[in-house]
């Protein structure tokens, strides 16, 4: 089992809260999907000769500014490299102003079968503060021109706690979002990150960022709402009908290896994560003409491992699998830190049930009712979750 991650770093326009690596200018486009094949082919063996794909992901940046022939090329170079599995999963993150009946049709035609679209709000003020691209209208219509075109596998993102008087229009948000009836929803927190307008508008005080409890109170409505209209959270920021969680992402939460491709993408192939340089010109220029992918690897301890797994795990509904920790990590909790998990259940931080050890404050107790600091928050965080301490 493994997966891969392609990144396409080009957005149109800038969003005011987004500190990912892209670029409006679209001048390296060509020769940055050029440089992804070159790539497929150099680390062809990074994923060891037995990996079979199980999930492709496209994402950004805008992957949905790809033309069907810059698709077309990545993907045939991504089956000529790779085996992949004939159930796999292929998902493209995609903006709604890109997703015109024509564009539809094009990717319905493609191997593409699951969007992941940016809709973030149905506000039109909302939007025009996060310099989003598209407006209300198309927040809906996307959604329902790609179900019209024969995706079924959607995923909304939303993003809470925008700066408002009140709760009514993230109620109205969360029940624009439900009427779609789409099977997955990623809803993340507005996080103010330093490098960002934001965040320069913060410290000009020119933006007031809400107060952690207006979030929280949110999140919390969220929490609420979800199991009425039958979805189950999996992990902090994701809800899914029953069965459809998002097998990439899901994947990265496991453990499971996968490949990265394009410059700032990541990669983990077991016993290493390998960072691409987030730059585009030194991206191309070393890969089409040294053929070098410049990037930085980090070789993991076992205690790496393991606090990754922790990190990660304790984000999900399924928990930390201890044996797994234990058997395949090296770490034995049960034994080694076996008073530290009886203080975290008397505190009522963790609960420990057979095998698996599950956070009160992650996914798989979502009813409790969710408080954190505001120095979590000043971390780098996408969504409301609980501090992870490392295993000393």
């Amino acid at each position: 089992m493994a997966g891969i991650y392609l990144h396409i770093p080009f957005c149109k326009q800038a969003c005011h809260y987004c500190d990912f690596h892209f670029s409006t200018s679209m001048g390296l486009k060509t020769s940055l999907v050029e440089a992804l094949v070159r790539e497929l082919e150099i680390r062809r063996d990074y994923l060891g000769p037995a990996a079979t794909l199980e999930t492709i992901y496209f994402g950004g940046g805008t992957p949905s500014l790809l033309t069907e022939a810059e698709l077309h090329t990545l993907f045939e170079a991504i089956y000529r490299h790779f085996a992949v599995s004939p159930q796999v999963e292929i998902t493209l993150e995609a903006n709604p102003d890109d997703l015109t009946p024509t564009k539809l049709r094009e990717l319905a035609a493609s191997p593409i079968n699951r969007l992941s679209i940016g809709l973030q709000s149905f506000h039109e003020p909302h939007l025009r503060l996060m310099n989003r691209a598209h407006s209300a209208q198309e927040s809906t219509l996307a959604v329902r021109h790609a179900q019209d075109a024969g995706f079924e596998n959607i995923s909304v993102d939303l993003i809470y706690g925008v700066p408002a008087p009140d709760h009514r229009l993230w109620e109205q948000d969360m029940a624009a979002a439900f009427a779609l009836n789409v099977p997955h929803l990623s809803c993340y927190a507005l996080t103010i990150e330093p490098d960002t307008v934001f965040g320069r508008r913060l410290r000009k005080g020119s933006f007031a960022a809400p107060p952690d409890d207006f979030v929280a109170q949110q999140f919390e409505m969220l929490l609420t709402s979800l199991p009425m209209q039958g979805y189950e959270q999996y992990e902090i920021s994701n809800f899914c009908r029953p069965g459809r969680e998002s097998r990439h992402n899901s994947n990265y939460w496991r453990g499971v290896p996968y490949l990265g491709l394009g410059p700032s993408a990541h990669s983990f192939n077991g016993s290493s994560r390998q960072y691409a340089v987030a730059n585009n010109p030194q991206y191309v220029s070393s890969v089409l003409e040294r053929g070098v992918v410049p990037a930085t690897v980090e070789t993991l301890s076992p205690t790496d491992r393991a606090n990754e797994y922790l990190m990660t795990s304790l984000r999900t509904s399924r928990g930390c699998d201890l044996d797994y920790l234990h058997h395949t990590l090296g770490t034995d909790l049960r034994t080694g830190r076996a008073a530290y998990l009886r203080e975290l259940e008397h505190n009522g931080w963790a609960t420990v049930r057979g095998p698996s050890w599950y956070s009160p404050t992650g996914a798989s107790c979502w009813p409790t009712r969710l408080r954190w600091s505001s120095s979590w928050r000043r971390k780098r965080r996408t969504s409301p979750e609980p501090a992870v301490k490392r295993i000393p």
